[in-house]
């Protein structure tokens, strides 16, 4: 089932202080590339955090400044102390964006008991080609870092180990494909961009659910709803990311 506007969610989300709170209603096995929590675990909760683009040129006061940036190296231990003060149920994987809450993209596809919703937030100030070489000049940490893809997905399927592979995979070839159809340009060269520099995929899978799938590569039922579910939302995304950019930034 596809269409413009979501079905009504089965996650119980809410955005407070900034950031998307997922309360995933029981213990879920999450596959992630996320700063807080990242690899193979279980968690009950999924943050993604709003943080300054830039503290170093935003005007405020330099201990905020520095705070800031502290924040940023040690990610995990910062977004530890926020689930703990917004009450979010733990084990809790985290991630970090510049993009506004705001400009949050959910959208979900159902099909024979199956469906899979996602969460996405996009920036592409940070746009880069895999493989580029890497830039390690002294101005990086002055950059604005609104250039960051967050893709969150959770499904009521109990997917395999490979199959959560496979599902991010998925999510980051169709991710690649639409940046590549918008031809978003790599801000390291003159090439198209495939991703961003601080991209992160989130696969959350229902542990106790009674869909069992072990494969969910592009030619799978739960891989093709992801490919386009994924699309949908970046598209969507980078649209109300250049909207944002036009309206909102100096």
């Amino acid at each position: 089932m596809t269409g413009k506007k979501p079905a009504q969610s089965a996650v119980r989300h809410r955005v407070v202080l900034d950031t998307l709170v997922l309360r995933l209603g029981g213990m879920y096995r999450v596959l992630s590339s996320a700063p807080g929590g990242g690899g193979l675990v279980r968690a009950r909760s999924i943050l993604n955090h709003q943080v300054a683009a830039n503290p170093m040129t935003s005007g405020r006061r330099t201990v905020w400044a520095s705070k800031a940036m502290s924040d940023w190296q040690d990610p995990a231990r910062f977004l530890g102390a926020l689930a703990d003060r917004l009450g979010v149920e733990r084990p809790v994987v985290g991630l970090m964006t510049a993009v506004p809450m705001t400009r949050l993209v959910h959208r979900r596809e159902e099909k024979e008991g199956i469906w899979v919703e996602c969460f996405c937030t996009v920036g592409v100030a940070n746009a880069v080609r895999a493989g580029e070489p890497v830039r390690r000049d002294a101005n990086t940490r002055g950059r604005r870092r609104d250039g960051t893809i967050n893709i969150i997905l959770v499904t009521n399927a109990t997917l395999t180990g490979s199959a959560m592979v496979g599902a991010v995979q998925v999510a980051t070839e169709s991710k690649t494909a639409v940046l590549i159809r918008r031809c978003i340009p790599s801000a390291a060269s003159h090439g198209t961009a495939t991703g961003t520099g601080t991209d992160a995929v989130v696969v959350a899978s229902n542990g106790f659910g009674g869909h069992k799938i072990r494969y969910s590569g592009t030619h799978t039922q739960i891989g093709s709803m992801i490919g386009r579910l994924v699309a949908r939302c970046v598209e969507e995304g980078l649209t109300r990311w250049f909207r944002w950019r036009r309206t909102s930034l100096p």
